[in-house]
C-alpha cells in the first residue's frame, strides 16, 4: 500500500536523495515545504543558506535586505553576477532561489530591519536567519526572535574565521520520538552581552574576508536550519562553533544562558556600533593635516606624501596629485611586521611627510613610528576617504 503524500511527482523526485535518509523521508520533507525562514541579509552568508535552503524544499523563504549588489560584493556573494551589479539584492536573490527551486515561494522585504518592523516581520516565520554585518543588526535580530518566540540561526565571519550558533531564549522541545532531549535557552545576548567599543573591529572593507568562509560559514547555517524544521540530529543550540580556514579546523565552545541577564521585554534600535576603524578625529596639533592643506602643500612642492595602503588598495584607486608631486609607498603591513626601518630612515628630514591610507588609521599609526625616526610625519585625516570628497575648485 502507497504511503500517502501530498508532495508532487515531481518534488518527489527533486527530493528522492534526502527522502532516502533517516530522519527525513516524506514527514521531513512535508516540513520543509511547510517552513517559512526568514533570511535577514542577502550578503555573504545569506547566499549560501538562501542556495542550500531552496535546493532543500523550504517552502517559503522571505528576504531582507535594502542594499544593492556591487561589484566588491561577487567574491563571495554568490547568489548574486555581474549582471545584478546595482540591482537590488533581494530581487537578485528571488531570481536565484527561482533557478534552484521554482516550488519555492520567496517574499521580498526590500527594507532595512529596525525597531518598527522587526517583530512583525518575525512573528510570520518559523526561523530566522541572522546573516547580517552589523553588531546593531545582530542584537536587534536576536531581541525580536526572543520576544516573538523563534529560533535563530547565527552566523559571522572575520578575515580566515567564522563562527555559528543557533539560540533561542525558549531553548528546544525534546523531539517526539525520543532522540533528542529538550534543550535550555541561549540568546546572543547571553553570549555577548555587549558590544565591542567602537572603532575595535575592522569591517570587511578594512580587514579582508576569505569569500569561501562564507561559503562554508553559510552552509553550516543551512544545516541548522534543515535540522531545526526536520528534527533530525543535534542542533548547535549551547554551543558556539568556530571555523579557522588557515588550520582547517572546527572547535565547539559551549554556550549558556546568563542568569543575570535581564529578559528582553520591549524592542528598541540598539546604539550603532562603528565596526571599521574610524578615521582619527581632526584635531589642531601639529602632527596632523586634512585634506585641503594637503593639496595646498601639494601645490607649493614643499611636502613628501608616504602612501601606507597595500599594493591592491593602489592598484585600485591610485594616489596621484601630478606628475611634480613626490609620492612614496610604503605598504602599513610592512610597518606592522616590523620591516620598514630601512624606507623610514630614506624619508627626508627636511620637509613635512604627510602619510595617507585609506580611512586614517593607518597612517596615524605609521607617522608614530617615523616620527619616532626623527621625520616631520603627519597624518591626513580622513585619508582617500577625504581626499576624494574634498570640493576641488573650478580652473
Amino acid at each position: 500500500m502507497a504511503t500517502e503524500t501530498d508532495l508532487t511527482p515531481d518534488e518527489l523526485a527533486r527530493y528522492a536523495r534526502q527522502l532516502a535518509l533517516p530522519g527525513v523521508g516524506l514527514e521531513g520533507q512535508e516540513r520543509l515545504r511547510d517552513a517559512r525562514v526568514l533570511v535577514v541579509g542577502a550578503g555573504g552568508l545569506g547566499s549560501p543558506v538562501l542556495l542550500y535552503l531552496a535546493a532543500a524544499g523550504v517552502g517559503t523563504l522571505g528576504i531582507v535586505d535594502d542594499d544593492v549588489v556591487d561589484t566588491s560584493n561577487l567574491h563571495r556573494q554568490v547568489i548574486h553576477g555581474d549582471a545584478q551589479v546595482g540591482h537590488a539584492k533581494v530581487g537578485s536573490a528571488r531570481d536565484a532561489v527561482a533557478r534552484v527551486n521554482p516550488h519555492v515561494h520567496v517574499e521580498e522585504h526590500d527594507l532595512r530591519l529596525d525597531a518598527t518592523n522587526a517583530l512583525d516581520l518575525l512573528a510570520r516565520y518559523d526561523v530566522v536567519v541572522d546573516g547580517t554585518d552589523s553588531f546593531e543588526a545582530r542584537y536587534l535580530v536576536s531581541d525580536a526572535a526572543e520576544l516573538v518566540g523563534v529560533p535563530a540561526v547565527w552566523g559571522a565571519i572575520h578575515q580566515y574565521s567564522g563562527q555559528v550558533a543557533v539560540f533561542s531564549a525558549a531553548g528546544l522541545p525534546a523531539s517526539d520520538d525520543g532522540s533528542r532531549a529538550a534543550l535550555p535557552g541561549v540568546t546572543y545576548r547571553d553570549v555577548f552581552p555587549e558590544p565591542p567599543p567602537p572603532g575595535t573591529v575592522p569591517d570587511c572593507a578594512t580587514a579582508g574576508v576569505f569569500g569561501v568562509v562564507c561559503g562554508t560559514v553559510g552552509t553550516a547555517m543551512a544545516t541548522e536550519v534543515v535540522k531545526l524544521i526536520t528534527g533530525v540530529g543535534r542542533t548547535l543550540l549551547g554551543r558556539l562553533a568556530v571555523y579557522d580556514a588557515l588550520d582547517a579546523e572546527w572547535r565547539y565552545l559551549t554556550v549558556r544562558a546568563d542568569p543575570a541577564r535581564e529578559p528582553v521585554t520591549a524592542l528598541a534600535d540598539p546604539e550603532p556600533v562603528v565596526c571599521a576603524v574610524p578615521a582619527p578625529e581632526p584635531a589642531t596639533t601639529p602632527d596632523r593635516m586634512d585634506a585641503d592643506e594637503l593639496a595646498d602643500r601639494l601645490g607649493r612642492g614643499d611636502v613628501v606624501v608616504l602612501d601606507v595602503r597595500e599594493d591592491w588598495e593602489l592598484a585600485a584607486e591610485p594616489f596621484d596629485p601630478g606628475a611634480d608631486a613626490d609620492v612614496r609607498h610604503l605598504p602599513f603591513g610592512r610597518v606592522a611586521a616590523g620591516d620598514a626601518r630601512a624606507a623610514l630612515a630614506d624619508l627626508p628630514r627636511d620637509v613635512v611627510v604627510a602619510v595617507l591610507c585609506k580611512a586614517g588609521h593607518r597612517a596615524e599609526r605609521v607617522a608614530e613610528v617615523a616620527r619616532a625616526e626623527g621625520v616631520d610625519a603627519r597624518t591626513v585625516d580622513g585619508g582617500m576617504l577625504a581626499w576624494r570628497a574634498r570640493p576641488v575648485p573650478a580652473k
